[in-house]
């Protein structure tokens, strides 16, 4: 049974810093691309950003500069360090994983999901 637990989320002030980290079990780490996703309420979940087994890493715009994504195939484990922090950064974050030779974006293309961990920026 594949499980992804994200953790790191909280309530931060406009301009600071937290770190997300998932742990994923029950799969073979490193066959899978790893990612970030975020939902803020009333929008749909969208793309943050992506970390291939490999290391090859690619961000959405809007978080380009602030948002360093990385992994540790050792521990099983992919991290989110965001920095300079926005109020449009609020949301719950997803960490999810995704297989296969073909990089797609869409939350449909991926296959596994964690249960998400609340991220809110205040001003």
């Amino acid at each position: 049974q594949v499980q992804l637990v994200e953790s790191g989320g909280g309530l931060v002030q406009a301009g600071g810093s937290l770190r997300l980290s998932c742990a994923a079990s029950g799969l073979t780490f490193s066959n899978y691309r790893m990612g970030w996703f975020r939902q803020a309420p009333g929008k749909e979940r969208e793309f943050v950003a992506r970390i291939s087994w490999s290391g090859s890493i690619y961000y959405q715009d809007s978080v380009k500069g602030r948002f360093t994504i990385s992994r540790d195939n050792a521990k099983n484990t992919v991290y989110l360090q965001m920095n300079s922090l926005k109020v449009e950064d609020t949301g719950v974050y997803y960490c999810a994983a995704q297989d296969g030779s073909v990089f797609d974006t869409r939350p449909s293309r991926w296959a596994y999901w964690g249960q998400g961990t609340q991220v809110t920026v205040s001003s």
